[in-house]
């Protein structure tokens, strides 16, 4: 497919080049061409595509079922009224703190008595109480178009 030139559109710089030879010959004077080209740019938008963002919230209900610990003591006296030579010291049997308890007493002579001894326990309680919480939960979905 070949291009006939006469056919072919010639460029704005072209034209004026040869508008500028024809005056050259019809003046028979020196005519010196001054010829620019110049560049037109711009530029424009073209959608490729649309993007459509959306969100939810889910409500959900959920029960909590979490231990509330608690310590109680459980202190008992224990009656001993005993003579003794030195004060004896605290002592642990097993989950049991016991602390002796003491007094002095003046007769013709000074002498330790234990009175009692107080036996310590610690007991731990752990009760249940269920409670509902509603948590949200947010879900997004993204469409392209």
């Amino acid at each position: 497919m070949s291009k006939d030139p006469e056919k072919v559109q010639s460029s704005e710089f072209e034209q004026k080049l040869q508008q500028s030879k024809q005056l050259k010959q019809e003046e028979n004077s020196r005519v010196i061409p001054v010829i620019e080209e110049k560049l037109n740019i711009g530029v424009r938008e073209i959608e490729k595509g649309k993007v459509t963002v959306s969100k939810e919230i889910h409500e959900e209900v959920v029960t909590v079922d979490e231990p509330f610990v608690s310590e109680e003591v459980d202190i008992q006296r224990v009656a001993k009224n005993i003579s003794i030579d030195k004060a004896p010291e605290v002592r642990h049997e097993g989950d049991t703190m016991i602390i002796p308890v003491i007094k002095e007493e003046v007769i013709i002579q000074k002498r330790l008595v234990l009175v009692e001894e107080l036996h310590i326990t610690k007991k731990r309680i752990e009760e249940h109480h269920p409670q509902e919480v509603t948590l949200r939960k947010e879900e997004v979905k993204i469409d392209r178009k």
